[in-house]
């Protein structure tokens, strides 16, 4: 493991999983059972896991572990698949332009993010990353409504993004009807 990826284990580690209705909480349950699903994903590839957290074993929920894997193959499993848990994948590209591959490579493009100093790096990023969503040097959670509207494309959505003053006019089905108010040629209304 890489000096960088120690600090980000360290920072994982320092991450609390709880209930959500606990303040102290960074981490609550996944919405359902769908769980289980995740927790076989964490089995199927534990040789590649580079640290897994606990869960609350006293609180009710469907609680997964924060894991962080480590891997060679960005197109297996651990890169092409969304699996909506506190599951991290780590990548070693060689550069820039290696990462920008690694990172569009997947039919998933909810979400990206880059940190850099190097203002080259981060206006290839604009450019070339693809996704819905794409934060620079800043967390890649945490959209402010009605500023920052959320939504992916390619397998992480339509392009409908919410939170934005325009969200709920893309769930209408607009239609349009024209009358000629002018009676020319026509007979008056009768009523029967």
């Amino acid at each position: 493991m890489t000096p960088l990826n120690l600090v980000f284990v360290e920072a994982v580690k320092g991450l609390v999983c709880r209930s959500a209705w606990e303040e102290s909480s960074d981490v609550g349950p996944v919405v359902d059972a769908t769980s289980q699903k995740i927790l076989a994903v964490i089995e199927k590839n534990k040789a590649s896991v580079v640290y897994s957290g606990e869960t609350p074993s006293s609180v009710k929920g469907c609680y997964v572990p924060l894991t962080i894997f480590e891997s060679d193959d960005h197109k297996g499993e651990l890169g092409q698949t969304e699996f909506f848990g506190p599951l991290v994948t780590l990548f070693k590209a060689k550069n820039i332009s290696h990462a920008l591959e690694i990172a569009n490579s997947t039919d998933y493009a909810l979400t990206a993010g880059i940190c850099s100093r190097n203002p080259e790096s981060i206006e290839r990023a604009k450019e070339e990353l693809e996704a819905g969503n794409i934060y620079i040097n800043r967390p890649i959670t945490g959209a402010i409504v009605n500023r920052q509207p959320f939504g992916g494309y390619k397998f992480s959505g339509v392009g409908a993004k919410a939170g934005g003053p325009d969200y709920l006019l893309q769930f209408l089905e607009p239609y349009c009807i024209s009358e000629s108010l002018m009676r020319r040629g026509f007979s008056p209304d009768v009523t029967v």
